[in-house]
């Protein structure tokens, strides 16, 4: 753990009980005294305050905005240039074999595009944006923190430091006041819930996170909660459901993909890897599903998938699963042939030398609770 970098949150996690554990190099908090289970109630109930400060926040200039989107959409398949004005959207770093080098965050902030990337990607990500886009300049942005409020209760808890988070919609961008600090805050978040993301000073993050943890509607909450949270929101986590090898196509991620940047459309192609993506879109032989596992055993990462309970041939693997606390049972998502991912369809897991069966099941398994 001496090895490990932190964050400017470490200090405040261990005064809370955090257990620290190694991730993407850094020292976490994979859950706080309250337990992986109730963290997870509790941001689905009232409002959970996660570190992500190990994330890489990045700074994308050229000579104004629309030269540094023309300049990203090199490289991402998605329509940056026509992003508005203090929007946000998701979108991916992909590489010639048609595969997601990295899942991110990229914002339209007047002058350039802030972007948010994986924090096990991101040394990678910044030399490979740097080295690709010559005509613009790519900033790591190494003084700030990053936290995310997640919860029904986000609204009232971030809108009494500063009101104008209440008139935020979904991927909206905002430079608030809160606490003293100057925060870049998205409405967006990873759990399926509503909620802001919150970057922040790093001198002023402790001070920032105490003021929101002094609300009695908040809670710190560690990875263990994140991942189930995620996982109950069918959202892919880079490295496990998606990776250099995963299509987005096959990954269900077609919708990121506007029309503009489609075969057909103004600025189509012209991504690396396009003449992979465009053709799988709506073709792809494998397709990523939510999986239910009948009974009460979880299932969980590398668990081969079978399509009869004495068949020879493994047709898919689960890419991540666990408990769904929200949902009560357990709860899963991997990959299927195409025409074994229809809705109903049984499968069967092989879990510890034993098949096991799992229904095929619409996500996600939670409803989304964004503020449209």
């Amino acid at each position: 753990m001496s090895d490990l970098h932190q964050t400017p949150l470490h200090a405040l996690h261990l005064s809370l009980g955090a257990k620290m554990v190694p991730f993407a190099g850094y020292a976490m908090p994979v859950q706080y005294l309250m337990g992986v289970l109730q963290e997870h109630l509790h941001t689905r109930t009232k409002a959970g305050l996660f570190d992500v400060s190990h994330m890489g926040q990045v700074r994308v200039a050229g000579a104004d905005y629309p030269s540094a989107a023309a300049a990203l959409e090199r490289l991402i398949p998605v329509d940056v240039v026509d992003l508005p004005e203090n929007r946000q959207r998701y979108g991916f770093l992909t590489n010639d074999a048609g595969g997601i080098r990295d899942d991110l965050m990229l914002a339209n902030r007047d002058d350039h595009v802030f972007v948010v990337v994986n924090a096990a990607c991101k040394a990678d990500d910044i030399a490979y944006m740097t080295a690709e886009l010559s005509d613009v300049t790519v900033t790591e942005i190494t003084d700030r923190a990053l936290l995310a409020l997640q919860g029904p209760a986000a609204q009232a808890v971030l809108s009494a430091l500063d009101a104008r988070a209440a008139d935020m919609r979904f991927m909206d961008v905002a430079t608030l006041t809160l606490a003293g600090a100057e925060c870049w805050v998205s409405r967006s978040g990873y759990t399926g819930e509503d909620g802001y993301e919150i970057s922040v000073p790093a001198d002023q993050a402790e001070a920032l996170a105490k003021a929101l943890l002094a609300h009695e509607d908040v809670a710190p909450i560690g990875l263990g909660a994140r991942d189930s949270l995620r996982l109950e929101a069918g959202l892919c986590l880079y490295g496990h459901d998606i990776d250099t090898g995963t299509n987005p196509a096959e990954a269900a991620l077609g919708w990121a993909i506007q029309k503009v940047r489609r075969t057909g459309g103004a600025r189509a192609s012209g991504f690396v890897g396009a003449d992979v993506i465009l053709p799988a879109l709506g073709n792809a032989a494998r397709k990523r599903v939510g999986l239910l596992p009948q009974g009460r055993a979880p299932m969980r990462e590398g668990v081969p998938l079978f399509a009869s309970k004495d068949a020879t041939t493994q047709i898919g693997t689960i890419t991540s699963g666990g408990f769904g606390p929200t949902v009560g049972a357990p709860i899963a998502m991997g990959y299927l042939p195409k025409d074994q991912s229809t809705i109903g369809t049984t499968v069967w897991g092989e879990l510890r030398g034993k098949r096991l069966p799992l229904t095929v099941a619409a996500m996600p398994f939670t409803p989304a609770n964004f503020k449209r």
